[in-house]
C-alpha cells in the first residue's frame, strides 16, 4: 500500500493504523463588538474626570471622583474585558473545544470522528460585522455554541473540514491491512542482554 500524496495544500495523512498528531487548526474568542460599549464607557469616565477634578462642589473632593471613576472602571471596563478574554474556543485535527472562565475554568469538548451537525445563525449586526454563532450537535451530547464568532464562514468551512478528514481517518483505520502489508509502526528491536 503506498502513502497518499497530498492535494490542494492539505498536510500528508498518515499510514494506516499510525498515530495521528493533534494538531492545532484555530483558535479564538468571541467577536469584540461588545468591548465597544467598554470602551465607550472609559472614554466618559477619562472625560469626566479630567472635567471635574479640581471643579468639585463644596461637600465633594478630589479623592471621591477618583474612586467613583476607578469602580466604574472596574466593574464597566476591567470585568467585561477579563470576561471576554477568559472565553476561548479551540480547533484541533480531533477535536473542538471550549474553554469559559477566569477563575473557575469550565471546559467542553466534542470529537470530530463521532460526527456532528452544524447550523449557522447570523442576525444583522452579526452580518455587518462578519460574525456569527455556529451550533454543533451530534445527538447525544448537549449542544456545543460557539456564540458570535469572528469569520463564522471561515470557522464553518474548517469544522466541515475536520469532521470530513476525521471520518475518512476512522473509516481507513477500521479496515483490516492487506496480508503481505508492513505495519504501520516498525517493531522495535530487542533489547540487547547484559
Amino acid at each position: 500500500m503506498t502513502q497518499p500524496t497530498s492535494y490542494g495544500g492539505r498536510p500528508l495523512t498518515p499510514a494506516p493504523g499510525a498515530p495521528t498528531p493533534e494538531l492545532l487548526v484555530a483558535r479564538f474568542r468571541p467577536h469584540a463588538r461588545r468591548l465597544a460599549w467598554s470602551a465607550l464607557v472609559l472614554m466618559a469616565v477619562a472625560a469626566a474626570c479630567g472635567y471635574f477634578y479640581g471643579n468639585l462642589p463644596a461637600p465633594f473632593e478630589n479623592w471621591m471622583l477618583l474612586a467613583a471613576a476607578a469602580s466604574v472602571v472596574l466593574v464597566l471596563v476591567i470585568l467585561p474585558y477579563l470576561v471576554w478574554s477568559g472565553h476561548v474556543y479551540t480547533i484541533t485535527t480531533r477535536r473542538v473545544m471550549e474553554r469559559r472562565g477566569v477563575f473557575a475554568v469550565k471546559r467542553r469538548e466534542l470529537a470530530h470522528v463521532r460526527g456532528y451537525t452544524l447550523k449557522v445563525h447570523r442576525g444583522l449586526l452579526q452580518r455587518i460585522w462578519g460574525a456569527g454563532t455556529i451550533t454543533l450537535s451530534n445527538g447525544i451530547d448537549e449542544p456545543l455554541r460557539l456564540a458570535n464568532i469572528p469569520s463564522a464562514d471561515l470557522v464553518h468551512e474548517a469544522l466541515v473540514d475536520q469532521v470530513e478528514v476525521n471520518q475518512i481517518l476512522a473509516h481507513r483505520d477500521a479496515q483490516p491491512l492487506p496480508p503481505g502489508a508492513p505495519p504501520a509502526v516498525p517493531p522495535r528491536p530487542p533489547l540487547p542482554r547484559a
